[in-house]
């Protein structure tokens, strides 16, 4: 069955936010140092990536807060009773930039592609505007040797902006610089205020 969709598919935008710029800093740097590195676990799906790319899960189901980080950070698929991990409870700037989000969040998580690495062209089905979710990336750590395609367009994200990406569509990331990339990544269900800040200037 074909699905027809009364307006253009929108691949990225960026999304309006405030955010403490040093305060999230100063958590990442925490996060990064001086945190156990037992929290930050390689991403499972090997096949997709070259290189180093590991993932800090901040957000899990709640099935899954005392399970294997594993479970946290990747049994993200299916809906159910979205709850902050520990880790969030100390991280006050993070916690400020998930709370002006005005609709349901499920996973929230730091992910981290180091330099010279790169994650392959490949899609994450359905999770779009179109078919009611939504991927945020709000990279905080990041160099001009990082470039971010969906469909083969480079979106114009910098640090410290907030941006939707449709990972439905087909989508790879280079990390040609010296330094780590690290965005916070979260996914959301649609609502009427999401959708009017992902329309933004493509049909507000």
């Amino acid at each position: 069955m074909n699905v027809r969709f009364s307006r253009p598919v929108i691949a990225s935008s960026r999304v309006p936010l405030n955010v403490d710029a040093d305060a999230l800093e100063a958590e990442l740097r925490f996060l990064q140092e001086d945190a156990s590195a037992m929290m930050w676990i390689d991403h499972v799906n090997r096949q997709d990536y070259r290189g180093g790319w590991d993932v800090l899960p901040l957000r899990c189901l709640r099935e899954h807060l005392h399970a294997h980080p594993v479970l946290q950070g990747f049994a993200i698929g299916q809906g159910g009773d979205w709850v902050d991990l520990p880790v969030l409870s100390g991280c006050a700037a993070l916690s400020s930039v998930l709370a002006q989000l005005q609709c349901p969040l499920k996973s929230a998580r730091l992910m981290r592609l180091r330099a010279g690495s790169e994650i392959k062209p490949h899609r994450d089905l359905r999770l779009g505007m179109e078919h009611g979710e939504a991927r945020l990336h709000l990279p905080l750590q990041w160099s001009d040797g990082v470039e971010f395609l969906v469909e083969k367009q480079r979106v114009p994200m910098k640090k410290g902006e907030l941006w939707y990406i449709n990972a439905d569509l087909i989508h790879e990331v280079y990390n040609r610089g010296n330094t780590d990339r690290i965005n916070l990544v979260i996914d959301c269900v649609v609502n009427d205020w999401l959708r009017e800040q992902i329309a933004g200037e493509h049909g507000r």
